[in-house]
């Protein structure tokens, strides 16, 4: 399907080019060592993985939006799941996607046009992808839409918080130097919103949860270079995660990113002369509606109140006699 700054049907701009993404992703999964800087999404990819164990039930067919390499497939047991389809945009991500021991099918695909019927898994799980989808819960309807009944879906993104420390430093460096300042990392959504959003979808029987992982790097320059920035000056190993909005600004100069560099170390290094980055990880669980769920009482039915939850070991001890 065409890839365009349009939401179809919403009405709503799509702040990410799009074509630049698959670009970015494919040309990182092309390096000589495309797993080098992979030890973030992996980590994540076991956690979600984790919150898969969680739900006792086997399932049939599972979906990864998203996959790259597979990093959540490489945590999954056949036990858990039986059979699994992988999307991704980037066809060179697929192709050297780490195996599995779960019967894999592998699709290109974008993860904002998801080419299944509705109703086919019982489980879809993305690890940090939908951070660069629409801003709108397209997406998340898509996914909503091809679970089964009583399906779940397990997912992670980017939190609002990811990379303050870069995005600071680059925006007083700007400042200072040029006299204003243009985004360079990609916007991410904010945990108030992402409930909203799921819930919008179809989705019940929600959990939001927030965690973050804070990596230490030599230098600011090491850090652009582990997310391949746009601006980066060495381009040899790459996370895949360059900006790619449409309002990017297309380079920065080399007095700036000096300046960056120094601002970074002076407001936020460490004592050892490295420099923190911090990824805020949202971690969210929805479930497709199934009348076999568990539903809230009705209002009023409660036979305790709030106020005697102080003397609940009395209650227990009642109850017993």
């Amino acid at each position: 399907p065409p890839i365009s700054r349009a939401s179809p049907g919403s009405g709503a701009l799509n702040p990410f080019d799009r074509r630049l993404k698959r670009k970015q992703k494919n040309w990182a999964a092309l390096q000589a060592e495309p797993g080098k800087c992979d030890y973030l999404r992996e980590e994540v990819g076991g956690r979600i993985a984790d919150r898969v164990f969680d739900i006792t039930r086997t399932f049939p067919l599972a979906l990864d939006v998203g996959s790259g390499r597979g990093y959540i497939a490489q945590h999954l047991t056949k036990e858990t799941v039986e059979k699994l389809i992988q999307v991704d945009i980037a066809e060179n991500a697929l192709k050297n996607a780490v195996e599995s021991e779960i019967p894999t099918v592998r699709v290109v695909a974008d993860e904002e046009f998801l080419p299944f019927k509705e109703d086919t898994f019982d489980l879809v799980v993305s690890s940090l992808r939908l951070h660069i989808a629409k801003p709108c819960p397209v997406c998340a309807l898509q996914i909503h839409q091809v679970l089964k009944p009583d399906g779940v879906f397990i997912g992670a993104m980017f939190g609002g918080d990811t990379l303050y420390e870069l995005r600071c430093s680059l925006q007083l460096a700007e400042l200072e130097r040029e006299g204003g300042f243009s985004p360079h990392v990609s916007p991410f959504t904010a945990v108030a919103d992402l409930g909203h959003l799921l819930s919008r979808a179809g989705f019940n029987t929600l959990t939001v949860d927030t965690d973050e992982i804070q990596v230490n790097y030599p230098g600011l320059f090491e850090v652009m270079e582990d997310l391949q920035g746009k601006y980066i000056l060495s381009e040899n190993i790459s996370m895949g995660e360059s900006n790619c909005s449409w309002n990017r600004k297309p380079l920065l100069h080399r007095e700036t990113m000096l300046a960056a560099a120094a601002i970074y170390q002076e407001m936020y290094g460490n004592s050892d002369g490295s420099v923190p980055a911090t990824f805020q990880i949202y971690y969210m669980i929805g479930w497709k509606y199934h009348e076999s769920q568990a539903k809230p009482a009705q209002r009023g039915s409660a036979t305790v109140s709030f106020r005697d939850l102080a003397k609940i070991e009395d209650l227990l001890k009642r109850g017993k006699k």
